[in-house]
């Protein structure tokens, strides 16, 4: 029987044979993969989608000074601003892909009616703003539970936005309703899973009523970010960026591998919009911000 140290030295041997073989053909084979290489590089950043930042995440930068040091990221739209903000967007080349306005409001929205005189005025005047300005996008929310059911929420959220949406539809401009996670942030928020969005965007049944995919809140309320997007992707009109746990840089911190769903939304034809919406950490937060769309440019 052979012994285990002439079953070592026979295998050393082996693999020093083997060794021999693989180094007459590492230079073709090298040569190959930097070929690979470099069409995988040339190829980067070929996705449709555009870049865009939330401006709320870098609250102590004034907005000039804000827009002025993104200018060489390749970011086209600063959001989750209002129409005062718009204009200096538009000084420095860029749009705002999903505006707001004060009278949204969390936690008091869309599911409850006794808002919905008030929303319906606001977003009429907001509406002709975006149209002027070029805003494609305005965000709205569902409201907090407060005790309602899911199907009486989804119900009073349908009836307050069918006139908003019909004025949206006449003018060209989406209303967009953003998931939030109830687990951690927005306590009692209603619209926390993206089926329920769903069911909500049929209940409108308009092209200009759409979801805001958070990437952040959903990882949180449902996990598997990449099949719910693909089963869903005609919901979504917008997507929002975050670390998980903890809203902060897209790296190697935290737990959801980005470049994997930057691809999968490219590989299904987005064309719109993808926020960063994390909170940096860094002691440079435009280098963060840099690091952030560079990982999600695929």
């Amino acid at each position: 029987m052979i012994t285990r140290r002439e079953a070592i030295k026979n295998t050393a041997a082996g693999i020093g044979a083997i060794g021999l073989g693989l180094a007459a053909c590492n230079t073709a084979d090298g040569q190959a993969a930097n070929s690979e290489n470099e069409k995988e590089k040339s190829t980067m950043g070929m996705a449709k989608y555009q870049h865009s930042v939330c401006k709320w995440c870098y609250g102590d930068i004034p907005m000039e000074e804000f827009c002025e040091r993104i200018q060489d990221i390749g970011i086209k739209s600063v959001e989750i601003i209002g129409p005062k903000d718009w204009e200096i967007a538009a000084k420095y080349g860029m749009t705002c892909a999903m505006g707001t306005d004060s009278f949204i409001r969390l936690p008091d929205c869309l599911n409850d009616p006794k808002n919905h005189a008030e929303l319906l005025a606001g977003y009429t005047t907001l509406i002709d703003k975006a149209v002027e300005m070029g805003i494609p996008n305005l965000i709205c929310f569902s409201g907090n539970r407060n005790g309602l059911d899911d199907e009486t929420g989804l119900e009073n959220c349908a009836v307050g936005l069918e006139p908003i949406v019909k004025i949206a539809e006449q003018k060209g401009v989406n209303i967009v309703m953003e998931l939030l996670n109830s687990k951690v942030n927005h306590p009692d928020y209603q619209c926390d899973k993206t089926p329920w969005g769903v069911k909500l965007v049929d209940k409108v049944g308009s092209p200009n009523f759409k979801l805001l995919y958070d990437i952040y809140h959903m990882q949180i309320m449902e996990g598997d970010v990449i099949a719910t997007i693909k089963k869903y992707k005609d919901y979504i009109a917008h997507y929002h960026t975050g670390g998980v746990p903890g809203r902060n840089e897209i790296d190697e911190t935290q737990e959801l591998y980005y470049p994997a769903i930057m691809k999968a939304i490219a590989e299904m034809g987005y064309e719109g919009f993808v926020g960063q919406e994390f909170v940096p950490t860094w002691d440079d937060p435009i280098a963060a911000l840099r690091h952030g769309v560079e990982t999600c440019t695929v």
